[in-house]
């Protein structure tokens, strides 16, 4: 075999075991945001069954995108800091947000990729947000949950968080 083939077989493999993470890995403070969740594998070779994301706090009007073949569950909380929304105050927001196949035919199989997606308002404010999925599979579970210290990287952690860069935003 070529080295050139057995390189990119290596890197293929690796993809195979890449993290839960979003597509758009940066965003402006307190713009729209569409949260792509891109789902590589499942759990040391059984299917995907469920998905659980908790949110991080400050997202605002949090809605979930549903998919077919998927149930989907919602759990709200009072918000720490309430706001307002088209004139009306919103007291309460989405804390989490559960994806689950209805068959076993609907299930994300090993072999398979695919997205889980949701829309939120960003906060104001720059900063990480970290975005924590439990993914639940035909046998085990992995709890993508692990965040590093303020200012370190994720290098190094075995489960890390979602991260979302939320950058200044630009003066208009």
């Amino acid at each position: 075999m070529n080295k050139t083939l057995i390189a990119g077989l290596l890197a293929l493999a690796g993809t195979a075991q890449a993290h839960i993470v979003l597509e758009q890995k940066e965003a402006e403070a307190g713009s729209s945001y569409k949260a792509v969740l891109k789902v590589g594998h499942g759990c040391d070779g059984s299917a995907t069954r469920q998905l659980v994301v908790t949110l991080p706090a400050g997202l605002r009007s949090a809605k979930p995108v549903p998919k077919p073949g998927w149930r989907l569950s919602l759990r709200m909380e009072k918000l720490a800091q309430p706001f307002e929304s088209h004139g009306k105050p919103v007291t309460e927001g989405l804390a989490e947000v559960t994806w689950t196949a209805q068959t076993e035919a609907d299930q994300l199989q090993d072999a398979w990729y695919d997205e889980f997606e949701l829309r939120a308002g960003l906060p104001e404010q720059a900063g990480e947000l970290w975005f924590k999925v439990r993914q639940v599979c035909a046998v085990g579970e992995s709890n993508w949950a692990e965040v590093p210290a303020a200012g370190a990287s994720t290098k190094g952690l075995k489960l890390p968080a979602a991260r979302l860069l939320v950058t200044p935003a630009m003066k208009r």
